[in-house]
């Protein structure tokens, strides 16, 4: 599966979620860009919205919050340049339907957020663009996921369009106890809905993150920051600054080389402790010239490069030509 150039079947992507922590600085984001490329990501994840059209009029002080922090649709058109400029995937998750279309043509893929898994006009607009879609998973159960895959599966199938979901499994506490990062839900995901799966981290340190390589997650985001002190939003406290990302980045490389291809067979670095590994059919006494080879005659030593063990039938009811001495690897020229 393929995420703007990034194919998840080769490499883990590593989104920096930027999210709100430029806190409405255009500058900021630009600069949050930068460090989340130097810090090895592969893609940076912003937020879209349009902020009457995403809480209510009567929570006054978050709608305030919102439009300080609120970027302009051109000012994302300008971010996603500079993401590009530096090699990184740009992302957004838009949180009101003119913010989707607004993104459509800036995003390769569109993601999901937990807390809109249920929200079916969103999902029924953005499968109407027919591209990859990251859905959080947050607050929800299988059913729950069930419905909003189905909801944007209906609207691809309408388009005759064949796309990929990406499951994220996320904990939407800020930040998530170790104890309810629940991590076996990434396989339980894979197994119930048969696709690519990632994780969509909240906890506190980068070892969940490195963790679900291993148990399946194709796909990893988390927060980032310049500091985790450079303000009171609270998003801050829960991001990764650019050392601790670049190390989240690094382990999270060395765990997908780590798992490999999953093929069951001998590896090149193998090759060379093939034969000595192995195991011949010696002499498991001292057999005079002349015996005939029986099962107690035998016994069966390292290095390989003789009979295998499992062709006994080669060697017995033949009599040796040459005395042998017991743990000499019996060869063809030492047979009548």
């Amino acid at each position: 599966m393929l995420i703007g150039p990034f194919d998840l079947d080769r490499e883990v992507l590593v989104v920096a979620e930027i999210g709100n922590n430029h806190e409405g600085s255009f500058a900021r984001a630009e600069e949050l860009i930068g460090r989340a490329a130097e810090a090895g990501a592969q893609a940076v994840k912003f937020q879209t919205f349009l902020p009457e059209h995403y809480v209510a009029r009567q929570d006054k002080d978050r709608l305030e919050r919102l439009r300080k922090f609120a970027l302009s649709f051109e000012q994302f058109g300008r971010l996603a340049i500079t993401a590009k400029q530096l090699g990184l995937v740009f992302l957004s998750t838009p949180f009101d339907l003119r913010s989707a279309e607004a993104l459509d043509a800036l995003c390769p893929a569109i993601k999901i957020a937990s807390g809109d898994n249920t929200f079916f006009p969103l999902l029924e607009r953005v499968g109407s663009f027919k591209k990859p879609i990251l859905l959080s998973t947050g607050l929800a159960d299988l059913g729950d996921i069930e419905q909003a895959r189905m909801t944007i599966l209906r609207a691809w199938r309408g388009l005759n369009f064949s796309g990929e979901i990406v499951l994220l499994h996320c904990v939407s506490s800020y930040p998530t106890p170790p104890a309810e990062a629940n991590l076996g839900a990434i396989r339980t995901l894979a197994d119930r809905f048969k696709g690519v799966v990632g994780y969509s981290d909240h906890t506190l340190g980068v070892q969940a993150a490195v963790l679900s390589v291993a148990l399946g997650a194709r796909v990893i985001e988390k927060h980032f920051t310049l500091d985790k002190n450079l303000s009171a939003f609270r998003d801050h406290q829960l991001s990764a600054a650019p050392a601790e990302f670049a190390e989240l980045v690094d382990r999270v490389r060395e765990a997908n080389e780590f798992l490999g291809d999953g093929r069951k067979v001998p590896q090149c670095s193998e090759d060379a402790n093939r034969v000595a590994m192995r195991r011949s059919i010696a002499a498991g006494v001292d057999i005079p010239a002349g015996t005939m080879l029986q099962p107690q005659h035998l016994t069966w030593v390292r290095p390989g490069g003789g009979f295998e063990p499992g062709r006994e039938d080669l060697v017995l009811g033949r009599a040796v030509k040459r005395t042998v001495a017991q743990g000499e690897i019996l060869r063809p020229e030492d047979l009548a």
